[in-house]
C-alpha cells in the first residue's frame, strides 16, 4: 500500500509550508505578547458584615471597594499597570470566623489583607494571619494588643486606644479647667469586648489625676436593646459627666434612653464613640446628638480629597463614617507599599509596609512611620455637633468651631 508523507503539504515546497507556518505563529505570537495583561495583585477584604457589627462591617467594605476602584484606574505601576483583584470576607462579628475566612485567603494566594474592624477580630486575625507571614493592614481595631504582640505582619494606619484615652482625658482637663471646672464626676458606660473594656480600664485610671471622681463603670453586652435600667441607675449617681465607648447600634440607644428618660448632664464627652461622630446618627437623631463630643478618628477637613470622598459616598445613599475612610485610607497604605516593593510577594510587601513613609492621605496624622506596626503620626481628632453638623473642635490646626462646654450651666 502506498504511503503518504504526512509532513510534506500536497502542493508547494516543504520549506515554503515552514516558512509560512513560522510566519503564520509569529503573526499569533506577537499581539498576545504585546496585549499581555500583568498578573492581578490578590488582597483580602475582611470585616464583618453580617451579625451585630454589619453596619460598621458594610460601611468598611465600602470604603475598601471604592479605594480598590480609585487604585485600579492605573493599577499598580511598578508592576505594569496589575489590577488589584479583591477577596471579600465576612467575619461575622466573631473572632473565630474571622480568623477561618485568613485561612481561606491564604489558601487562595492573597498577597495582603486588610481588616478586620473590630478589635477583638483584629486581634484574632492578624495572628491567625502571622503564621502565613500574610501581611495584615488593621483599619480600625484600636486595642493596643494588636501591635504589641511583635508580629512582623501588621500594621495599623491609625491610632490605639491608649493614645486616644490620654488626648480624650488631656482636652477634658483643659475644657473644664477653662470653663471653671464646673464637671467634677464621671460615669463611664462601655461595651463588654476588648475595645470597650479597654477603653474604660484606661480612662478609670487616668481620671483621677484630673481630678475627676469616676462615679462608677457600667458595662453592656454587645448586642443591648434595652438601657432603661442603666440610664435609671445613671439617674441615681448623677454624673456631671458621662463617657460611652461602645458601637453604633448601642451608642445610639444609649442616648436616646437618656433623652427619653430627660437625662440632662454636663456632658456626653465620648471617647472613641460608635455613633457620636457619625452622620447617620446625627440625620437620625438630631436632637440626641446635639452637642456631642467625641474622640475618635477623623479626617482632616481642609483636605479636598476627604470632602470629595464624602460627596460620593453620599451620592450612593451612604453616610460618610469612619469605618468608610479609615479603610479606604488603609488600602491606599497597602497599594503604596506594594508600587514600592514592585511585587506581590508577602515578604516585600511586608518590608515596605514596615518602611512605609505614605502621605498620600487626608488624614490629619502627616507622613506615616510605622514602629512596631504602629504609624507614630495618627492621632485623633475631637468633634463637636454643633448646629446640626459634626465640627472639629481640637486641636487647633484643624479646628472649624469653637467648643461649647459645659452644654447644661
Amino acid at each position: 500500500m502506498a504511503s503518504q508523507d504526512i509532513t510534506t503539504p500536497r502542493t508547494g515546497s516543504r520549506r515554503q509550508f515552514i516558512q509560512q507556518s513560522g510566519a503564520a505563529a509569529a503573526g499569533l505570537a506577537f499581539p498576545l505578547v504585546g496585549g499581555a495583561q500583568p498578573k492581578a495583585v490578590k488582597i483580602g477584604i475582611l470585616h464583618p458584615v453580617t451579625g451585630a457589627l454589619a453596619f460598621s462591617g458594610q460601611q468598611c467594605r465600602e470604603g475598601a471597594l471604592m479605594a480598590i476602584e480609585d487604585i485600579n484606574k492605573t493599577g499598580i505601576k511598578s508592576l505594569g499597570g496589575a489590577k488589584l483583584d479583591v477577596m471579600l470576607g465576612d467575619a461575622q462579628s466573631a473572632p473565630q470566623a474571622g480568623a477561618a475566612e485568613i485561612e481561606k485567603m491564604n489558601e487562595a494566594g492573597c498577597s495582603a489583607v486588610v481588616g478586620a474592624f473590630a478589635s477583638a477580630i483584629c486581634l484574632a486575625t492578624t495572628q491567625a494571619a502571622a503564621k502565613h507571614g500574610l501581611p495584615h493592614v488593621v483599619d480600625v481595631g484600636v486595642a493596643d494588643q494588636i501591635v504589641s504582640r511583635g508580629l512582623k505582619n501588621t500594621f495599623r494606619f491609625g491610632p490605639g486606644y491608649a493614645t486616644c484615652a490620654q488626648i480624650a482625658v488631656n482636652n477634658l482637663h483643659v475644657l473644664n479647667t477653662v470653663a471653671g471646672k464646673p464637671a467634677k464626676s464621671v460615669m463611664i458606660i462601655h461595651e463588654e469586648s476588648l475595645f470597650g473594656t479597654g477603653t474604660a480600664n484606661l480612662l478609670s485610671k487616668e481620671l483621677p489625676g484630673y481630678g475627676f471622681e469616676v462615679k462608677e463603670v457600667i458595662k453592656h453586652a454587645n448586642p443591648t436593646r434595652d438601657f432603661n435600667n442603666i440610664v435609671l441607675r445613671m439617674k441615681s449617681v448623677n454624673p456631671d459627666i458621662v463617657i460611652p465607648a461602645n458601637y453604633f447600634n448601642e451608642y445610639a440607644l444609649l442616648v436616646r434612653t437618656m433623652q427619653q428618660q430627660k437625662v440632662v448632664p454636663k456632658a456626653i464627652y465620648s471617647v472613641l464613640g460608635g455613633a457620636a461622630s457619625s452622620y447617620k446618627f446625627l440625620k437620625e437623631f438630631p436632637d440626641a446628638a446635639n452637642g456631642i463630643i467625641d474622640c475618635n478618628h477623623w479626617f482632616n477637613p481642609k483636605d479636598k480629597r476627604a470632602q470629595d470622598l464624602r460627596k460620593r459616598i453620599e451620592a450612593k445613599g451612604l453616610f460618610f463614617t469612619y469605618e468608610v475612610f479609615m479603610t479606604y485610607t488603609a488600602v491606599r497604605l497597602l497599594a503604596d507599599a506594594i508600587e514600592r516593593a514592585r511585587s506581590a510577594d508577602r515578604a516585600a510587601i511586608n518590608a515596605a509596609l514596615e518602611n512605609s513613609s505614605f502621605s498620600d492621605h487626608f488624614m490629619p496624622y502627616g507622613p506615616t512611620k510605622f514602629v512596631n506596626g504602629q504609624n507614630q503620626g495618627a492621632q485623633p481628632l475631637m468633634t463637636q455637633v454643633i448646629k446640626g453638623e459634626i465640627r472639629v473642635i481640637v486641636p487647633r490646626d484643624f479646628r472649624e468651631a469653637d467648643p461649647i462646654f459645659p452644654l447644661r450651666a
